[in-house]
């Protein structure tokens, strides 16, 4: 390494360091950018990345596509630039018919020059190509679903017709995933099961930061006869699985929530279970304080529903494996049931008692996942990754 280079990786880690540890974006050679998928809804990846955003509070925001009115204005002010897309009359319902398009308009996000991006990824974020020699850090919530552990399910959702055209749009996908993974400098992963897919699939480290949970805005309350789901309601999230097991179980339900399989779900279970659709944060803290359990059927990367019914006091029936294993201490928070066995799902809600469980022990717990604690935990990481002084390559390599 030349004396010219080291003094550039110095004087790149000082400034680094400053801005991260600040806060402050004036726009100059020591500024953060911030880059999420899309912003059309928030679920729980809009709303960890609500507190990335809140950790660099003057950062841009940079994302494919953004629907103001369906992000509930927590962006408003912020969001510096869309991709070419954003014209086309597509949101949340639709946006999924763009899935060819996306990965050259995340390479052609318009990112303006900074010291450092931070993406939120479980798609095409952290294929941005930030221009200059900015660190690249990826915040991962899972590598995409459709093209690695579920391509098979992404194939059999599509009319028969058009899976061979979609199967080739996925490898064309995959390839380019593994391309822009390479570009990135850092990745930290939402969980265990997303760091081992991280591993596993693009042969990266990571380290893991559990995303945050609003557990301040729950209480506990009196619990009344139901079990509760709150999720969205497409197939893989195996809602009727839930639903059959509750009808099995002989126990109520109500589902909060609104996707593609609703109509499917009412006509094979609306007699036994209520849909609520979706609901405000009021609402929601609500029916999670008076539900018997909440009631997680699928295998999550992480799971913050399963964490805001305990910080409401209430316990979680989850698979034993996948993100609920890092949040839910069965026995004492929660149940754990081994992942699709949907007859020990239907024991579980059955014959657990679940009055026995203790919800001042259930709310502590829940406050290790608290937006305060995620905060301080990504600018710790992010400090010290900038201060590593990572200076990328014009081809998108970390030069030593």
């Amino acid at each position: 390494m030349s004396a010219a280079h080291r003094e550039l990786r110095a004087g790149a880690a000082r400034h680094l360091s400053l801005t991260v540890d600040s806060g402050g974006n004036g726009g100059g050679p020591a500024s953060v950018g911030l880059v999420h998928d899309y912003l059309l809804v928030m679920r729980g990846a809009e709303r960890t990345f609500a507190q990335i955003a809140a950790c660099w509070p003057q950062a841009p925001i940079y994302t494919l596509l953004y629907d103001e009115r369906g992000t509930r204005r927590e962006f408003a002010g912020r969001v510096a630039a869309t991709s070419y897309l954003q014209h086309l009359p597509l949101r949340q319902r639709g946006f999924r018919m763009l899935l060819p398009a996306l990965p050259r308009a995340a390479e052609r996000l318009p990112l303006g020059r900074h010291s450092v991006v931070i993406s939120s990824t479980s798609a095409f974020g952290h294929g941005v190509r930030p221009p200059g020699r900015a660190l690249h850090i990826s915040y991962c919530h899972s590598p995409f679903r459709y093209i690695w552990h579920e391509r098979e399910r992404a194939l059999a959702e599509m009319p028969g017709a058009l899976r061979p055209f979609g199967a080739r749009t996925l490898d064309r996908i995959r390839a380019w995933d593994l391309r822009a993974a390479a570009r990135v400098d850092h990745f930290i992963a939402n969980s265990q099961i997303t760091r081992e897919r991280i591993a596993r699939v693009w042969g990266r480290e990571a380290v893991v930061i559990h995303p945050p949970v609003d557990t301040r805005r729950f209480a506990i309350a009196e619990p009344e006869d139901y079990f509760l789901y709150v999720g969205e309601l497409v197939p893989h999230k195996r809602v009727d699985a839930a639903l059959a097991a509750a009808s099995k179980a002989g126990r109520a339900m109500k589902v909060v929530g609104d996707g593609p399989a609703l109509n499917a779900l009412r006509a094979g279970f609306g007699d036994q279970a209520e849909f609520v659709g979706r609901v405000d944060d009021q609402r929601l803290a609500e029916l999670m304080s008076r539900a018997r359990a909440l009631v997680v059927p699928n295998v999550e990367e992480f799971g913050i529903a399963a964490v805001e019914a305990q910080a409401a006091g209430r316990p979680v029936v989850a698979p034993d494996h996948g993100g609920t294993v890092e949040t839910v201490i069965d026995g004492t928070t929660g149940v754990l049931y081994p992942a699709g066995d949907f007859d020990a799902l239907t024991q579980a809600l059955r014959d657990v008692d679940f009055d026995r469980f203790n919800s001042t022990t259930i709310v502590e717990h829940a406050s290790r996942f608290s937006q305060e604690a995620f905060r301080t935990r990504l600018r710790a990481e992010v400090t010290r990754l900038s201060a590593e002084g990572a200076v990328r390559t014009g081809d998108g390599g970390v030069d030593e």
